[in-house]
């Protein structure tokens, strides 16, 4: 049986560390999608998750970007993975921010990740993250005006002692 958590990692070290195109699409099916939720972006398909990989993905992102897991969750076929994820906008992050001018800030932002397995390889990503707190943390969205949070949200997963209800006015 497959270990599927290593093959996500190997595919995330492809991905991420690697920025090898041909080692990421190898850990995939001959189908496979990906889909950023919060953004619609992604690819559908070999040639399409390539192009979106090669174009839009692999190499993209902030030299200081870091993922620290979370937490893990593996199912027979598939792997959830809850993610912080951190980086400067020091670019423009088409996954992210597409069409948003580098802002020099940083972000830091809690991401889930859904992974569909077929015959042990990546068949599909749905990926996840609050595009509010991500935009009010890039100093797009006023969070005093709603309730939004900026990077507390994420400081929150592994900071117990951080107050709860900050939107309700309420420390529970």
């Amino acid at each position: 049986m497959t270990d599927l958590g290593a093959t996500f990692d190997a595919h995330v070290k492809a991905e991420f560390q690697d920025l090898d195109l041909e080692a990421t699409m190898a850990t995939m099916t001959s189908e496979p999608y990906v889909h950023h939720v919060p953004t619609i972006t992604g690819g559908n398909g070999t040639d399409g998750v390539r192009e979106f990989y090669a174009h839009h993905f692999i190499g993209q992102w902030p030299d200081d970007t870091e993922t620290r897991q979370i937490s893990r969750t593996v199912g027979e076929n598939q792997v959830v993975d809850e993610l912080m994820m951190t980086f400067t906008h020091d670019r423009e992050v088409e996954i992210m921010l597409p069409g948003i001018p580098p802002t020099g800030r940083r972000i830091t932002i809690p991401v889930v990740v859904v992974v569909g397995f077929e015959n042990g390889k990546v068949h599909h990503e749905h990926i996840y993250w609050d595009q509010a707190s991500v935009l009010a943390q890039a100093g797009l969205l006023d969070p005093g005006a709603l309730p939004v949070t900026g990077s507390e949200q994420a400081e929150s997963l592994v900071d117990r002692g951080l107050p709860k209800n900050r939107l309700l006015g309420a420390d529970a």
